[in-house]
């Protein structure tokens, strides 16, 4: 039997990482989850910063870092600078400091296209999973069970969640890219 419900959850988990990447981006204020995609190599293994770390954010464009183990210091400073964050840690004993500079137009601009990057690869992989189910519904087709009437009406179902999570990226983006370009 057809399940629409797992394809709008794959769905759904699909604009939540994209969310949660989205967040990641710099609008010239002070956002811990800037950090969360850089990994830095500890123990033998890549670890997050926040697992190494209280990240906090005192001032709008201020985030300091409070090191746990005073050896990752180091660790964590140079896995920042490596990053294409453009931040310069400060660091104060076990306390790093990240200002955050303004956003140059040019930077804004970067920014802006890997915001429409981002947008972009989601709605592809919101399309694949359209196709997939659209493939499933065939084979059940094929398998006669389900009726042809059946098909026509889920497959609708699935191209009606499709595009109520493609206008969901892009209002995402747009209000993404008002942000960006707020100076």
């Amino acid at each position: 039997m057809f399940n629409k419900k797992e394809y709008q959850d794959k769905m759904n988990k699909t604009f939540d990482k994209f969310l949660k990447d989205l967040g990641t981006l710099s609008t010239g204020r002070a956002n811990s989850n800037m950090l969360d995609l850089i990994s830095v190599d500890v123990y033998g293994q890549k670890m997050p910063i926040n697992q190494l770390a209280s990240i906090t954010t005192p001032e709008p464009r201020v985030i300091n870092i409070q090191v746990w183990d005073n050896s990752n210091v180091t660790l964590i400073d140079s896995a920042i600078q490596k990053s294409n964050l453009g931040l310069n840690p400060q660091i104060d004993g076990q306390m790093i400091r990240l200002p955050i500079p303004s956003l140059s137009e040019e930077r804004r601009n970067e920014i802006k296209k890997m915001t429409k990057s981002m947008g972009e690869q989601c709605k592809i992989s919101i399309r694949n999973i359209r196709r997939e189910a659209n493939e499933e519904l065939k084979k059940l087709l094929k398998a006669k069970e389900i009726a042809e009437d059946e098909e026509k009406k889920e497959e609708k179902n699935i191209q009606n969640i499709t595009d109520d999570s493609i206008k969901k990226i892009d209002d995402k983006v747009s209000l993404k890219e008002k942000e960006i370009m707020t100076i």
